[in-house]
Formats: C-alpha cells, sequence, structure tokens
C-alpha cells in the first residue's frame, strides 16, 4: 500500500512539474533552458515504454495474434 501511494505521489508530483514547464514555455516570454529540458525530457519519457520492449516480449506478445489469425475459418 505503501509502494502504490509513493509511486502516485511521484507521478503527480513530476506531472505537475512537466505541465508547469509547459505552460511556463507557453505563456512567459523569458522561460529559459530549464523550462525546455523539463518539457522535452518528459515528453521523451511518455514515448519511451513504447519503443523499448525486450524482443522476446514482443514475440511472446506476437504470438497469440498469428495463432488466432490462423485459426481463422475463412469466409
Amino acid at each position: 500500500m505503501a509502494g502504490r501511494i509513493a509511486r502516485w505521489g511521484a507521478v503527480l508530483g513530476l506531472g505537475a512539474l512537466w505541465w508547469w514547464s509547459v505552460l511556463r514555455l507557453a505563456l512567459v516570454p523569458g522561460a529559459g533552458m530549464l523550462e525546455g529540458a523539463v518539457a522535452a525530457g518528459g515528453w521523451g519519457l511518455s514515448v519511451l515504454p513504447v519503443h523499448c520492449v525486450p524482443k522476446s516480449r514482443t514475440a511472446r506478445a506476437a504470438r497469440p495474434a498469428r495463432v488466432a489469425v490462423a485459426a481463422r475459418p475463412d469466409s
């Protein structure tokens, strides 16, 4: 239970930090490199899990789909 609370606290805190940097970049004319780095880093982390999966895991995930397509009767 404590791990779940800590994880949600980290997610909410980092999310608030990311939104702060994005809004500051959009609304404040003199926003600096720190805000840009936080915004770009947050975006990069949001894309990372989609592309970084071990090859063995992707092969296992794709296997049932191939079997289901092969077992489907032709119409």
